[in-house]
């Protein structure tokens, strides 16, 4: 699970200052401020992991890739090609990590893994990697640090203050530039007699960044028919195209999942449809084969208890939009970060506010009697689904550790990232102003406009 993030000079964020980022973070903030920019950015980190070119150091994207940003001009605040383009991550381990020096016999063990990556633009404006460095934490205590930085003359150096890495003998051969932003290369590491460990912390930034999937903020309309040959689809998709092959997919595996210790797990199509049914945006949902054989399917649903069944295309457009959300945040693999965007839109309010319990329960999900640890990063512009949160915290059902709340907002040209801090009372004690927007001025201003209309009427009432 990622822990905390820090961009600089990105897009709108000159620097976004350390975000903590708890099993549930939602973030909040008005259009075009840069909300979207953080998400994006994990994108263009994922899709560097997958490709197939280790010498580019940041796949920026094209057509075929998961997301497009463009030039590194462009994604530099206020395209300034003097300004490094900087990030942070942290992400708790799944297991502890032990490093251990074979020359030397100490040990480093770790819980948690930081990262930091600072990239320049070249005499080409393409990115090149300036810093990079890898940091172990135990119980919140760094056991073991290592940087691989550019010097002097832009030679490569690496070095470490807990662990002496020893060169092999013979000729100092200089050190190769970085795979991607995140790897030292094979050449530079067989430079020493006791580098292989580094290996080990860019395998551990692979799996933290492949376990990353985005739902976007507008989703395919539904079809009548979806067709399935029995792949296993990665996630729902950015447009929740895969939502339905997703649930086919989880029921042949066997997938059982439940809402939280203790309670009873269910199918994975069933526990779709038990929270459809509860959000109360229909009765029952089902997918089925049009017939016996076949791979196309049909998605049927009532939408009151007695009512007939119909296609999902016939009922309200709000069904298949909520649908890749909730699919989404349980189908994920365990471990997995899901990264999305106003997963309340097309929703009514009083839906809005109970897709907040659907997440919360999302993270405390067991599958098959396994906690599934999901990490769920929500932008969202609905005072409803805070509302919820703000309650099931002074309920005690969610406690302040587990949900990260921030409000984005524009300063000048940069963009600042506001931390919301919430108490155990489910208050927040440093509200913004004009969160959801001025609402008091909204009403004075209605009341005086209501007020001049009653004292025209009275004055037209009197002629």
């Amino acid at each position: 699970m990622l822990t905390s993030l820090r961009i600089q000079n990105f897009k709108a964020w000159k620097d976004t200052g350390p975000i903590r980022l708890a099993p549930l973070t939602v973030i909040f903030g008005a259009n075009s401020a840069g909300k979207s920019s953080l998400g994006h950015l994990l994108l263009a980190l994922k899709q560097t992991v997958l490709s197939t070119d280790r010498k580019r150091p940041l796949h920026l994207g094209d057509e075929k890739s998961l997301i497009e940003l463009g030039t590194f001009e462009e994604c530099l605040h206020n395209h300034d090609l003097a300004r490094p383009l900087s990030f942070a991550l942290g992400w708790r381990l799944p297991d502890e990590l032990v490093v251990r020096d074979p020359l030397s016999k100490r040990k480093f063990n770790g819980d948690e893994l930081q990262f930091e990556v600072s990239l320049r633009a070249d005499k080409k404006d393409q990115p090149r990697v300036q810093h990079l460095g890898y940091k172990l934490v135990q119980q919140g205590e760094p056991t073991l640090t290592v940087q691989y930085e550019r010097g002097e003359n832009n030679k490569l150096e690496i070095h470490s203050d807990e662990y002496a890495l020893i060169r092999t003998t013979g000729r100092p051969w200089p050190l190769d530039e970085p795979d991607k932003f995140y790897r030292i290369s094979d050449q530079s590491r067989a430079r020493f007699q006791n580098a292989e460990f580094l290996s080990d912390f860019a395998l551990r930034m692979e799996a933290q960044l492949n376990g990353l999937s985005y739902l976007g903020p507008l989703r395919e309309y539904p079809k009548r028919i979806y067709s399935w040959s029995g792949e296993t689809p990665e996630s729902v998709g950015h447009k929740g195209e895969f939502s339905i092959a997703a649930i086919l997919a989880a029921n042949a595996q066997g997938r059982h999942v439940n809402r939280g210790p203790r309670k009873r797990q269910y199918p994975f199509d069933e526990f779709i449809a038990q929270w459809l049914r509860d959000l109360g945006v229909i009765e029952s949902f089902s997918v089925k084969p049009v017939a016996k054989g076949r791979k196309e399917y049909e998605v049927l649903v009532k939408t009151f208890a007695g009512g007939s069944e119909v296609k999902l295309t016939d009922v309200g457009f709000g069904v298949s939009q909520l649908l890749p959300a909730v699919v989404q945040a349980f189908y994920c693999p365990p471990l997995s970060t899901v990264w999305m965007e106003q997963p309340e839109i097309h929703l009514h309010p009083q839906v809005q506010a109970a897709l907040a319990d659907v997440f919360i329960s999302a993270i405390k999900a067991r599958e098959n009697g396994a906690e599934r640890n999901t990490q769920l990063v929500v932008e969202s512009h609905s005072e409803h689904f805070l509302n919820r949160l703000q309650r099931r915290v002074a309920e005690g059902t969610l406690v302040p550790e587990d949900v990260a709340v921030y409000f984005c907002r524009k300063a000048g040209s940069a963009t600042e990232l506001e931390p919301l801090r919430l108490n155990m009372f489910g208050e927040i004690e440093n509200w913004p102003e004009n969160f959801f927007g001025d609402e008091m001025g909204e009403i004075a201003a209605r009341t005086l406009a209501a007020a001049e209309r009653k004292i025209q009427q009275r004055e037209a009432s009197h002629e």
